[in-house]
């Protein structure tokens, strides 16, 4: 791993890599916040007829509306402005940003010379902290290559080959959970996760911090998933080798069953989760964002003197979201009683929005036959006198909004990346 120096009174510059829906609104959250004083911004090629297309690209937007209005309202005036085409100079509400249309690969790019210590990678594209700098695919590591010091990705981490792990400088961090674990020290490669885990991180937490609901015995989820740019408008043919022929399928016409990787990354931030045999599954449907996790969760039921059970409620569970809500200075977690609907959150600054009517319990008994439990001693089911005991059990049904490209994920990206520039200069 390079050797990481720490240098003071540098001017904080933004490294951004790529204007696809991330990219572009990470661009968006950093010239409203005013944390960096300068973004690069790399495309690496060719946009329309020249700077202005690009600028056009980033000014408006097809769910938010235009960047100005979303800042400031309907009154606002446009922010843009074209300074020198050849340069890809822009002026964006006062902030010098870049444009780089040139390089591709990531170790090509040069950081270094743009004074860029921090890459957000957008692509999509470079999800394998395994891969080396200088592989001629490009890889995530290449921004180290060029000069960046800490290199943040917009995804999970893929890493292809399975019989390799990630390496010690890099790892997955979610604003809120756990942000600060990352070492300026030892930390060069970054995940932020996905916008699931994110708002499912913000769902479990405070489950967990609970001592009602902190024994988790089994869970599961489903997101109810607005689209993404990795499905297709209307059908086409799959790739040679591909096995998920349902993404190929028409996003304008369709309920598409896929998969998520939000279980294992949940446990990469909560290593409790480890523990629970957490699964996860996505359900793509025809919206352009603002999305539902829907957790299922069964808790233990703690006992009376009686021996039985202790109330568990509906309330309970909403209690602990709205102490959670009301706890928390930068409101990551809200918790709302109104009856929404999907748009009607669309922007909202939360990782997570809880839909407090719609949350219910159950409490019931499961059956446990103790004489299948392996290598359990024969003396302990003759000192119980019985092979099956009933446990009372609570199954929780628990609803979450979350915005998946701006509201939730990209604000929590952005306030990472803050975190972990503010860290470097520390």
């Amino acid at each position: 791993m390079a050797k990481i120096e720490v240098f003071e009174n540098r001017k904080p510059v933004l490294g951004i890599n790529s204007l696809g829906r991330i990219g572009k609104l990470t661009l968006w959250h950093h010239i409203g916040r005013k944390y960096f004083q300068e973004i690069v911004v790399n495309v690496g090629r060719g946009v329309g007829s020249g700077l202005d297309a690009i600028a056009q690209l980033i000014e408006k937007d097809s769910t938010y509306g235009s960047l100005h209005r979303f800042l400031y309202g309907v009154n606002a005036r446009r922010l843009i402005q074209v300074v020198d085409e050849e340069k890809g100079s822009l002026l964006i509400d006062g902030i010098p940003v870049t444009v780089l249309r040139e390089a591709r690969n990531p170790a090509e790019i040069g950081w270094r010379t743009r004074g860029v210590d921090v890459v957000v990678e957008c692509t999509g594209k470079f999800s394998d902290p395994t891969v080396a700098a200088d592989d001629k695919g490009g890889s995530i590591r290449g921004h180290l290559a060029g000069g960046a010091r800490v290199t943040i990705n917009s995804a999970a981490f893929k890493i292809k080959n399975k019989a390799l792990s990630a390496p010690a400088e890099a790892v997955t961090l979610i604003y809120g959970i756990n942000h600060t674990a990352f070492d300026y020290r030892k930390h060069q490669v970054v995940s932020a996760a996905s916008c699931t885990t994110t708002g499912l991180a913000h769902m479990v937490k405070p489950l967990l911090e609970c001592e009602a609901t902190g024994k988790i015995l089994t869970a599961s989820m489903s997101t109810v998933h607005a689209v993404t740019n990795s499905q297709s408008i209307l059908d086409k043919t799959p790739k040679s080798g591909e096995k998920d022929l349902r993404k190929n399928r028409s996003t304008l016409n369709n309920i598409i069953l896929t998969s998520t990787n939000a279980a294992e990354a949940l446990g990469q931030v909560i290593p409790e989760v480890k523990n629970i045999g957490f699964m996860a599954d996505s359900i793509r449907v025809p919206t352009s964002t603002e999305s539902l996790i829907v957790l299922n969760a069964t808790f233990q039921c703690r006992t009376g003197r009686d021996g039985k059970p202790l109330p568990l409620t509906a309330e309970t569970i909403n209690t602990i979201y709205r102490k959670a809500s009301e706890n928390d200075p930068e409101r990551l977690v809200l918790f709302s009683e109104e009856q929404n609907v999907s748009a009607d959150l669309i922007g909202t600054n939360a990782a997570v929005v809880i839909e407090g009517q719609f949350n219910h319990i159950r409490t019931a008994f499961i059956e446990v036959d103790l004489s299948r439990v392996p290598d359990l001693p024969e003396s302990c089911l003759r000192s119980l006198g019985q092979s099956v005991l009933r446990i009372p059990v609570v199954h929780a049904k628990i609803f979450g909004w979350y915005d998946n490209e701006f509201g939730s994920y990209t604000n929590r990206l952005g306030d990472l990346t803050v975190y972990i520039h503010k860290s470097l200069f520390r």
